[in-house]
């Protein structure tokens, strides 16, 4: 008969497995590779003599899981404060942050101007760029920074410059909105999408919106979103570890513990670039959420899509201040509810009418 701790485990593995998958692969996977690595680097302090010796064989497997279980159920739990250390917000010192925020912005500004560089040059090679374009591109040819990368650039190809405009999407579109981490800007920029496209505010709305919108949308914005969790949760794991290695270096000095010290943080800022690369998939999915989920999500709230881009930007943007304001807030001149009462009363679009409109 099986001890009661492993017949735990068991149950708690199957209702990962069952209902659980993002947490299992977002933060239990990770935890378990940290748990071996904690174990691997308190070895090599003595301050667990004989891992095997203290632990049966066959309980080394189960302590691992115990532990890594309950490691990546706590991290799960805390994931929204380690996401904002990583994003900015949180810890992080005014007079630091203010200052990361302006190197971002200036960041955001050289991808811009490098790409429009690039472009000057491409009509400059047609024979096809006016006075205007000239006086531009000889602008940023005297510009230190753009000059330093328009050569490589320009030779680049379509390769590079798609790469260009791929690390400028990762950036929110208003200036405003920066902050001062590549990852949160990464994440920012997803949070930002319905607000600036439509003025729906997905932050405000995120509960309604994945509550009315396909399983498959839904599914697609979880696996995206599990694919950074297991990035941040091995990049805190790591550097805890590498902790617990620089303690144990000085009590017992080793090779062994100095090289955790060393190469555990360059890994953990291999993760973190990863992290704010695999935003990318979590920013397509919250798009594609946004696009097609609005539809249904306007007629569960009993509205219909106006005609032009516009009014629905103005329908959106009341209704999100009707929920996120108390109602004897709204100012007589500026009342939401005609709006939405006519979103609700207008007819419906014909059939076979796009819903989804440009400007």
């Amino acid at each position: 008969m099986a001890p009661d701790h492993e017949v735990a485990l068991s149950e708690i593995v199957k209702g990962v497995l069952g209902g659980g998958w993002a947490l299992l692969v977002g933060w239990i996977a990770p935890a378990a590779v940290n748990v071996v690595l904690a174990f691997w680097v308190l070895s090599g302090t003595h301050w667990l003599p004989g891992i095997g010796r203290l632990l049966g064989e066959g309980d080394i497997a189960g302590a691992t899981l115990g532990v890594a279980v309950l490691v990546g159920l706590l991290l799960a739990a805390v994931q929204t404060p380690l996401y904002r250390i990583l994003e900015g917000y949180l810890g992080w010192p005014h007079g630091v942050a203010n200052g990361a925020r302006e190197r971002m912005r200036q960041r955001k500004l050289l991808l811009a101007d490098r790409i429009a560089a690039v472009e000057l040059v491409d009509r400059e090679r047609a024979g096809d760029l006016d006075t205007d374009g000239a006086t531009a591109l000889a602008a940023m040819r005297a510009h230190r920074r753009v000059r330093r990368h328009l050569d490589r650039d320009a030779a680049g190809g379509a390769v590079r410059r798609g790469l260009l405009h791929e690390r400028l999407r990762r950036f929110p579109v208003d200036d405003s909105q920066v902050v001062a981490t590549r990852l949160g800007n990464a994440i920012r920029r997803l949070e930002e999408y319905g607000y600036d496209r439509y003025r729906l505010d997905t932050q405000i709305f995120w509960y309604e919106l994945t509550a009315v919108a396909d399983e498959r949308t839904t599914k697609q914005v979880e696996q995206a979103r599990t694919t950074v969790d297991f990035f941040v949760a091995l990049l805190y794991g790591h550097l805890a570890v590498a902790g617990v290695a620089l303690v144990g270096a000085f009590v017992h000095p080793g090779a062994l513990l100095w090289a955790a010290v060393v190469g555990l943080p360059l890994l953990a800022y291999c993760w973190y670039r990863l992290a704010v690369v695999t935003t990318d998939e979590w920013a397509a999915a919250v798009r594609a959420m946004v696009n097609v989920g609005r539809v249904p999500f306007a007629e569960k709230l009993g509205l219909t899509l106006p005609a032009t881009l516009e009014e629905e930007r103005t329908m959106w943007a009341r209704q999100s201040r009707l929920v996120r304001l108390p109602y004897r807030d709204f100012s007589a001149d500026d009342q939401p509810e005609p709006v939405i009462d006519a979103a609700r009363d207008a007819p419906a679009p014909a059939p076979g009418r796009p819903v989804t409109r440009s400007r």
